[in-house]
């Protein structure tokens, strides 16, 4: 089944199990991650923010996307875009995240 999967959704599904440590919800669900890119079939390009500037977790955050994208095969090197525009807002987080953090429907919106 994950032959017939591209590498980008390939990558999406790893990202999918990177797990904001103070928020308990992954990264993708939080609306962190803003793209994903693969160049020559084994590169990937992350493009993303974090909810606050200055996140004391980012580096370890870092870590773990790099440690997740690089398990998916044939990935052998991740580079991590930081952005800050657009700026992050709760409206970005899925249904799934904003109902297990107990955000209200349509807060933030």
């Amino acid at each position: 089944m994950e032959e017939s999967k591209t590498k980008k959704d390939q990558v999406m599904d790893a990202l999918n199990k990177v797990i904001d440590p103070e928020l308990g919800i992954d990264i993708v669900n939080l609306g962190l991650i803003y793209e994903v890119e693969i160049e020559d079939d084994q590169s990937a390009i992350i493009t993303m923010t974090l909810t606050t500037m200055g996140c004391p977790l980012s580096d370890m955050l870092n870590d773990s996307i790099k440690n997740a994208v690089e398990s998916v095969a044939g990935i052998e090197e991740c580079e991590i875009q930081l952005v800050w525009y657009p700026m992050w807002t709760v409206g970005k987080m899925s249904r799934y995240a904003r109902v297990a953090l107990g955000i209200p429907e349509g807060f933030g919106m």
